[in-house]
């Protein structure tokens, strides 16, 4: 389950998404999340749908890959479907001790599974086609202006990459402490939910010592190399808009306006 974390990965490419400025990637993010929680009826879930289908062919990101970042959240989107399923209200199907399950109950179970899949799907998108440094450059330049009101944003722009960049090594991590416990002899699978929890204390103990070793080396290679945060720093390479961007940017407002529409209609 570990190994389907892919969070925070990057996968190098030269297509049209891969080269969009990080900045438009983000707004667009933004706008198609706007999107997907302001749409209520089939042809509005469709349309998001169709702009995210859009966006993975463009990015050649293989479907399969985005299917396995879906694995780890299987049982928050299948409680969170049972939910919608047996707690709406409408006209009954079929009943059982204190549950229902209704028509309306059924719709409301498909669309709220196919809105959190989008989310994560088009979320993880954005992981993948952007690289870190691309990604602290983007946030940090659409954060400028609060650098009027001493919000640190270089700061908070490095933190947040530093966070994703170091989800997959934690990952691997955290695989290997559990090889190693179980060749120990730990079991993780047996019993109930609080041996189970009294079993994960052997992870959990040498991930954080593993984790804080790695901050403090971090902090320490970063004051070798004399890291004084945003202050005089240049970029090796500026983010500049060209056409294709502002392209990406109407799509993207077209969606958002669209759904706006067909929500107004009811559909």
């Amino acid at each position: 389950m570990l190994k389907d974390i892919t969070l925070g990965q990057f996968f190098p490419g030269t297509t049209i998404v891969h080269r969009l400025d990080p900045r438009t990637k983000l707004i667009l993010l933004v706008v198609y999340i706007v999107a997907l929680f302001t749409a209520k009826g089939f042809l509005s879930y469709g349309a998001v749908l169709a702009f995210l289908v859009l966006a993975v062919g463009l990015s050649r990101i293989p479907v399969k890959t985005l299917m396995k970042s879906l694995k780890p959240l299987l049982i928050v989107i299948a409680i969170t479907g049972l939910l919608n399923l047996f707690y709406t209200e409408g006209r009954v199907l079929a009943r059982f001790w204190v549950f229902q399950i209704t028509v309306e109950g059924i719709i409301a179970a498909f669309l709220m599974v196919l809105r959190i899949s989008m989310l994560v799907a088009g979320t993880f998108l954005l992981t993948y086609t952007t690289s870190p440094i691309a990604l602290t450059d983007g946030l940090e330049l659409l954060m400028g202006p609060l650098k009027k009101l001493r919000v640190p944003v270089h700061e908070l722009s490095m933190m947040m990459c530093i966070a994703l960049r170091f989800i997959p090594t934690l990952t691997e991590e955290t695989d290997k402490i559990i090889s190693a416990q179980k060749a120990r002899g730990a079991d993780f699978e047996t019993g109930n939910l609080l041996r189970r929890g009294k079993a994960l204390l052997p992870i959990l103990v040498p991930l954080f010592i593993s984790a804080f070793r790695r901050a403090d080396e971090l902090a320490t290679a970063m004051e070798c190399r004399c890291y004084h945060g945003g202050e005089g720093r240049t970029r090796l390479r500026q983010p500049r808009y060209l056409m294709h961007d502002f392209l990406a940017l109407a799509l993207g407002l077209l969606l958002l306006a669209g759904v706006i529409t067909l929500r107004l209609l009811g559909l």
